[in-house]
């Protein structure tokens, strides 16, 4: 490798550098190394399942701020900001000294992460309710985390990483990483995006019930799309009345959904959700998928697209030996 790039050195640098700054190339392998494996008939997309998982961000929860806060340590940084300005213009050759430019790095990194936290708490807070938008806070590290519920229970700031992983041969499909504390919502999109990759949906998807939204239900099956969901049906706050039942309100598409979930058929598919999905983000877990040492969600998406590529690669290697009639052992 170091002689094709012409004799340049590999570092910790060189890595972190690619696996962030080159995100369009790591997404688009994925597609295309996900389509030649369909290609030898190693992979299809006749059943996919979806999941989410909360990965810790780069960011501590005392690094959450409120709006007027924020609004003060911005005046702040500007403040010390303009004096390293007037510093320098007092003394030019001050500007040639390693550490007096590394203070000014400093100030203008932190000023800019102030000015995206206030960007971002403006967001945050026209998702609230009225009464709970001067609540809402963002973090001055990483202003695109969110404090998110965790699988232990606890709250911290995260990403929620959404994997789409084929159950035939649990190859990674779709990757997207977003600051959405839920899971609900993030069915349409996963859909969409193997449109996108593949031109191709998958024709039946597989979610548990935090993915459950009617809207989405509606947008990916037939006659809107072409996919057929399996998802678990809430319990009626009713005890009297069948969850299975379409209700008057329900279009064609979640009315369906409703019955097909009734059936002895869909649970059986069902099951397949969790050998598939929650086994690929086990291994992702032990694999050291615990917290990212990067900010920001498209560094983050770079992190996980490289995870699924090497984790598609060592599936590869194992679904070409089966296909040959080879014994392979793969951790």
């Amino acid at each position: 490798y170091r002689w094709i790039c012409g004799g340049v050195s590999m570092n910790y640098h060189t890595l972190s550098d690619f696996r962030t700054r080159h995100v369009e190339l790591l997404d688009r392998l994925l597609s295309e190394s996900v389509a030649g494996l369909m290609a030898e008939g190693l992979v299809t997309l006749d059943r996919v399942a979806q999941d989410g998982m909360k990965v810790r961000a780069s960011a501590g929860a005392a690094s959450f701020r409120r709006q007027p806060t924020l609004e003060e340590a911005l005046a702040q940084a500007e403040e010390q900001l303009a004096q390293l300005k007037k510093e320098l213009e007092a003394d030019p050759a001050a500007s040639k000294t390693r550490q007096q430019a590394a203070r000014q790095r400093a100030a203008e990194e932190r000023t800019e992460r102030i000015h995206a936290a206030l960007e971002n708490v403006t967001k945050i807070a026209e998702g609230k309710k009225p009464k709970d938008r001067p609540k809402a806070r963002a973090s001055t590290t990483d202003a695109d985390a969110r404090v998110m519920k965790m699988a232990d229970g606890g709250f911290r700031p995260a990403f929620n990483v959404q994997l789409a992983t084929a159950t035939d041969s649990q190859i990674i499909t779709g990757v997207d990483v977003t600051n959405s504390g839920g899971d609900q919502g993030q069915l349409a999109p996963m859909v969409q995006q193997h449109e996108e990759r593949y031109e191709q949906t998958p024709d039946e998807m597989l979610v548990d019930g935090g993915f459950v939204k009617k809207a989405d239900i509606d947008a990916v099956s037939p006659p809107q799309g072409g996919t057929t969901v399996y998802a678990p049906v809430m319990e009626s706050k009713d005890a009297q009345r069948d969850p299975h039942t379409p209700r008057d309100d329900d279009s064609p598409a979640v009315a369906q959904w409703r019955q097909r979930m009734a059936t002895d058929e869909a649970k059986t598919i069902y099951r397949e959700r969790a050998a598939t999905a929650e086994c690929v983000n086990a291994l992702a877990r032990n694999r050291g998928l615990q917290r990212f040492l990067v900010r920001g969600l498209r560094k983050a998406k770079g992190v996980v697209l490289l995870y699924a590529l090497v984790h598609n690669l060592m599936r590869a290697v194992t679904l070409r030996a089966a296909a040959g009639g080879m014994v392979v052992c793969s951790g």
